[in-house]
């Protein structure tokens, strides 16, 4: 089957014709596909006006979004990253200003990594337009409508999450 990169006839893909479903896979594949390109568009905007890079503000996510305070060890396990590469990247968030470390007062050796609010009020500054039009997307639905696409995107992410660092052939 071609793609409209390569040249070759594209064959119909499931989801495209006539008898297409809101619901089978390929319309839910291209739909995130897109989504996740236009998120990576502006978050990568963001790192490159904070002189940072994209890896970095997913750690500023992991931070913003743990349930507990988040440790490099943990930064580490959630990024997949060497503790070499975490290291670089929490110096790079601490020299811009966006997180601080903060040593555990019972255990010393433990070090907390936490949002500074001056950096959150600047990412709120940048993304508004990514809340605003969620608002606007969001305001097309029921409350009920939510809930399903709420529990659609968790269980997305806890699928996601078994994938592991191997990805999709480790499963």
């Amino acid at each position: 089957m071609g793609t409209a990169n390569d040249g070759q006839p594209r064959a119909a893909q499931p989801g495209t014709g006539a008898d297409a479903t809101p619901a089978d896979l390929f319309s839910f594949a291209v739909r995130l596909r897109r989504m996740n390109g236009e998120i990576n568009r502006l978050v990568h905007a963001f790192a490159a006006g904070q002189g940072l890079h994209p890896t970095d503000i997913q750690a500023l996510a992991a931070i913003m979004d743990a349930e507990e305070p988040m440790t490099p060890g943990g930064l580490r396990r959630h990024l997949g990253l060497t503790s070499g590469a975490v290291t670089a990247c929490v110096d790079r968030l601490e020299r811009a200003g966006h997180i601080r470390r903060v040593r555990e007062s019972a255990d010393r050796r433990v070090v907390h990594l936490h949002y500074a609010p001056d950096a959150r009020a600047t990412a709120r500054s940048y993304f508004r337009p990514l809340a605003a039009a969620t608002e606007a997307a969001r305001a097309r639905f029921s409350e009920e409508e939510l809930a399903v696409v709420l529990r659609f995107l968790t269980a997305m992410n806890e699928e996601l999450g078994t994938l592991g660092a191997a990805g999709p052939a480790g499963r």
